[in-house]
């Protein structure tokens, strides 16, 4: 067994597309999937940016709010989990903070696996 640490003392501060966060990569495999935990703290962003492959964002802890293509923020808080398609237009920010899991993989299908709350 081994026990490793990914909480947010051992992440890194992400700036880039104006974001305000810190992300700590969980695992990347050779299948082309990785995992991370980004830790968004008061007036935190994913600054917004294209999707280079498909993401599903998972609400961990908090409150936030995310928009797509169309513009419109959408509420999010723990337990909810959002979609973004290869190429699609997204941003995430949190008044309070939120802490989230990201995967993203070239295939992914949620839909199998959980009910769908909203879609854009």
């Amino acid at each position: 067994m081994k026990i490793y640490c990914f909480g947010k003392e051992h992440g890194k501060e992400i700036t880039h597309y104006e974001s305000n966060f810190i992300m700590s990569q969980v695992v990347e495999s050779t299948q082309n999937i990785k995992i991370s935990c980004m830790y968004l703290g008061n007036d935190g962003v994913i600054g917004y940016h294209q999707a280079a492959i498909p993401q599903l964002l998972l609400i961990m802890q908090g409150r936030g709010y995310v928009r797509g293509g169309n513009k419109e923020y959408e509420d999010v808080k723990s337990g909810d989990a959002v979609f973004f398609n290869k190429g699609e237009w997204h941003e995430t920010k949190s008044i309070t903070g939120m802490t989230a899991i990201v995967i993203e993989a070239e295939e992914m299908y949620p839909e199998k696996y959980m009910s769908m709350k909203k879609e854009e």
